[in-house]
């Protein structure tokens, strides 16, 4: 496999995990830094904390990149609601990134066999294809689930971030 393939698959196996993960510690310290915030902390590009995440926080697949949960000013209890959801679907997402990146070997595999055989390859694209359904499945799930926690002024308010992300996507695409 390629370098660039085994980015790929490493980047879309891991950003389930890392979304949950960073989704929480984010909106939760953004909570404490947006009433207290440390010392000579840098604001970064999209008015977050520029340090640990950079300009402005990674995004997310979701459509709950940590950067707009922090935007949504969440309370101490709606944070600790998000943290309960990504916990109880942590075990799925590492099971999907599994299966995920085993699902893209076995295609890299197939491609790349010295002898061709269609039929294989297009088994194992459908096996891709059925791993990245489910990872959907998993995000909508998650997106629907904090969706009901959030306020309707904050649900306004996610939906208005989103469009505004797909914009600026959509201007990128445009330059390229």
């Amino acid at each position: 496999m390629n370098s660039m393939s085994k980015r790929i698959v490493l980047g879309l196996s891991a950003a389930a995990i890392t979304v949950a993960l960073a989704g929480v510690g984010f909106a939760t310290s953004q909570g404490d830094q947006a009433q207290n915030p440390p010392a000579g902390a840098r604001q970064g590009r999209f008015g977050g904390p520029g340090g640990r995440f950079g300009r402005g926080g990674p995004g997310g697949p979701m459509g709950l990149a940590p950067m707009m949960l922090g935007r949504l000013n969440l309370t101490s209890d709606q944070q600790d609601r998000v943290k309960q959801i990504m916990d109880s679907h942590k075990q799925d997402q590492q099971a999907i990134g599994t299966r995920a990146m085993a699902a893209r070997d076995a295609l890299e595999s197939a491609v790349t066999s010295p002898s061709f055989d269609e039929t294989v390859i297009r088994q194992r694209a459908a096996d891709v294809a059925a791993v990245d359904a489910d990872q959907a499945v998993m995000r909508a799930r998650i997106y629907a689930e904090v969706l009901q926690i959030l306020t309707p002024d904050q649900q306004a308010k996610l939906k208005t971030m989103q469009a505004e992300m797909q914009q600026r996507r959509a201007q990128r695409g445009q330059k390229h």
